[in-house]
């Protein structure tokens, strides 16, 4: 009877002698081995041009919590003066569904599209991001483009970022917030196309000569029924 007792002692011992490795083995996994890991993937992305040739691009990820991403795109979404977008081609004006806003840190005025705009000044949270864009990518900006696309159905086709009001080969930093699109880069000589999903709350980086070589645009797609908020930093001089 004492022999067996021992066994049952020695048995609840091992076990809790498991269970415990276990506990430690997620918690090290947890808060050890994830946040390395997330840490190297950040750097391994941030260091790596997306591009072939002629330009720099680079993606950081997601750059903010999914609570501080939620946090943004909330705010953003019903504070942000938002007005449909115009632009003239042929000649007529034309009115799009999708939303834009322009904030800077003066009231520059801006063209595109043979439309000019006046910017509003910075809000709070645009601040905020412009200090966590600039602390992560090393650049400095003065104004901000934002874009709402209510659904997949609304777009952007082919263009650069290269009117004259903006910096000459200046870095342009753009955060998506909202539901995850696809961008894509086509060179305008080659013809090489580069594409990825840019997911809620991360930031991407074009700087260097990429506006010169490179097109870019948000392909329409049938498949995403959320909206989504883009935050294009610039520097207008």
């Amino acid at each position: 009877m004492l022999l067996v007792n021992c066994y049952s002692l020695f048995g609840i011992r091992y076990l809790e002698f498991v269970i415990w490795n276990l506990l430690f083995g997620i918690c090290y996994l947890l808060f050890v081995i994830y946040p390395i890991m997330e840490l190297f993937k950040f750097e391994m992305n941030s260091g790596r041009n997306l591009l072939p040739r002629d330009g720099i691009v680079n993606y950081f990820g997601r750059i903010f919590s999914e609570e501080e991403a939620n946090h943004f795109y909330n705010i953003l979404l019903n504070t942000i003066a938002w007005q449909n977008d115009e632009t003239i081609i042929f000649g007529k004006r034309i009115v799009t569904k999708r939303k834009v806003a322009w904030y800077g840190q003066r009231e520059f005025e801006y063209t595109y599209s043979k439309v000019t705009k006046k910017a509003k000044l910075w809000t709070p949270e645009l601040l905020q991001l412009k200090k966590e864009i600039e602390t992560i990518s090393g650049e400095t900006f003065n104004s901000c483009l934002l874009n709402l696309y209510h659904s997949g159905a609304e777009g952007m086709g082919w263009h650069s970022d290269a009117e004259k009001d903006l910096k000459k080969n200046g870095a342009i930093a753009s955060v998506s917030l909202g539901a995850e699109r696809k961008f894509a880069l086509k060179h305008k000589q080659t013809k090489e196309t580069v594409s990825l999903n840019l997911e809620h709350g991360s930031l991407l980086l074009m700087k260097g000569t990429t506006q010169t070589h490179w097109l870019h645009r948000l392909p329409p797609t049938k498949k995403i029924h959320d909206p989504r908020i883009n935050l294009t930093f610039r520097t207008i001089v």
